[in-house]
């Protein structure tokens, strides 16, 4: 007898599942993000019998048993990826890489997989998007792959587990998951229903085999993976391939990782031969910086370990219109408002009356706290179109009383700095304790606003 079907509802954004169509989605309250899905509901015997043969064979294991050795880890040889991952990539773990069309996600995980087979690493590279003569002819342009690395073109999860278990190989790639279906689940491919299924199925071998497995996920205009939020708990690890597709930069950022920091980053450059390595960030990201022009500081940025040195550039102009504009890029929006009333208020700059324009070049985005000095001195420089030293590095945190803040890992800012031959280093006075004398750069402590006025 044929199962009957039945109809869910299901918030696209968050997976929340309801027997109603909602306005509003009671898990994330996201508005109108319910559609509609036909299910066919599993069979309670089938249930019951797996279930059974599970609780014979599944036993408890003591702590002391599992094995978490470094030897679990396989390096992709990819020193910024590795980083990103904690140090390598985890067997038996699940990865998703996120990121707009275009940006580099197959370019990267293809170069994974030449690094890995030439390593004599199995793979095997499941792809529903292109067909076998797209993907060599991509793989082209990276280099001479070997007999390691086994090509799919198949979107049918049944034909790709089975094949998975033939092969038995050490590391897949699914390409991507939106593109997979499972015959089980009567909705459409990239549905919220086939989405959640296809990497349930995908991480029960992956877990079970022992086999790392990356899995492209689609992003969405606000820049999210696409399908249901519980796609992102369901993974082990979450990453972002961010930058403009036309620029040459990217920024592979971790927003997830069972396995290590989610605060690192690794920096690409988009070249004819794909994917290429950028060792020294600070260096690149101050290529081409103007030397006399006013609203041009230098900050240093701690993203995971590495410190990062950037420009930010300010530009404030008397306004043609009643209500000033606001424009930042790269840096969040809000913080420049409340930085420049904390201007206003506490310094005296009239900026009521002006447009204010503020650029972290390099295509970066940052957040960090520990940039609020460098806007805060970009800013009054273009205002008072006085040209700050371009061999002075600036960092520390700015709250509403305009007191400067201190910052941690002040000693690594520091010694970067040095590193790139910075001669002055402005900061907060509270982290100059027990780092006078350790460096031959300047360092100037601040403790205010007001004392920020006297060096610029």
């Amino acid at each position: 007898m044929a199962k009957a079907k039945k109809t869910v509802f299901f918030c696209q954004n968050c997976g929340y599942e309801s027997p109603k169509w909602l306005g509003q989605c009671p898990g994330c309250k996201e508005w109108n993000t319910f559609v509609e899905e036909t299910v066919l509901p599993k069979s309670s015997g089938i249930s019951g019998n797996g279930q059974g043969i599970q609780k014979e064979r599944i036993k408890p294991a003591t702590i002391s048993e599992i094995d978490i050795t470094e030897d679990n880890r396989i390096t992709t040889n990819i020193e910024e990826l590795d980083r990103v991952l904690g140090g390598g990539l985890v067997q038996g773990s699940m990865v998703l890489v996120g990121g707009d069309p275009g940006i580099g996600k197959s370019t990267l995980l293809l170069q994974v997989c030449k690094q890995l087979s030439d390593k004599g690493h199995s793979l095997l590279y499941v792809s529903g998007e292109e067909s076998l003569r797209q993907i060599k002819m991509r793989a082209q342009r990276i280099g001479t792959f070997t007999d390691k690395m086994k090509l799919l073109c198949e979107t049918n999860l049944e034909t790709i587990k089975a094949i998975i278990e033939n092969e038995k190989p050490e590391a897949v790639i699914i390409d991507s998951i939106q593109t997979m279906y499972n015959e089980e689940v009567s909705s459409a491919p990239g549905s919220v229903s086939q989405v959640r299924e296809s990497t349930g199925v995908l991480m029960k071998i992956a877990k079970g085999m022992g086999i790392s497995m990356f899995i492209v996920g689609h992003v969405t205009k606000d820049g999210s993976v696409a399908g249901p939020r519980v796609l992102e708990h369901m993974v082990d690890t979450v990453l972002y391939f961010e930058g403009d597709r036309h620029a040459s930069y990217r920024i592979l950022r971790g927003v997830k990782n069972r396995f290590g920091s989610t605060n690192e980053i690794g920096v690409f450059e988009m070249r004819e031969q794909g994917l290429v390595e950028v060792k020294n960030p600070s260096q690149v990201m101050l290529n081409g910086r103007p030397t006399d022009a006013s609203g041009s500081v230098v900050v240093c940025s701690l993203e995971g370990t590495r410190p990062i040195l950037i420009e930010i550039q300010a530009l404030i102009t008397r306004t043609n219109f009643g209500l000033p504009r606001r424009t930042a890029v790269g840096i969040d929006y809000n913080r420049v408002n409340l930085l420049m009333a904390v201007l206003e208020k506490r310094v005296g700059l009239s900026l009521g009356e002006c447009d204010a324009y503020v650029n972290l070049a390099g295509g970066m985005k940052l957040g960090e706290p520990a940039i609020d000095l460098g806007i805060v001195a970009a800013i009054i420089s273009s205002y008072k179109n006085r040209v700050i030293d371009e061999e002075t590095l600036i960092f520390g945190e700015v709250g509403l009383s305009g007191e400067v803040r201190g910052v941690s890992q002040a000693q690594q800012r520091v010694k970067e700095a040095e590193k790139m031959g910075f001669t002055t280093c402005i900061m907060p006075k509270a982290n100059l304790e027990g780092l006078q004398g350790k460096f031959k750069i300047q360092l100037i402590g601040v403790a205010n606003l007001r004392e920020v006025m006297q060096y610029i």
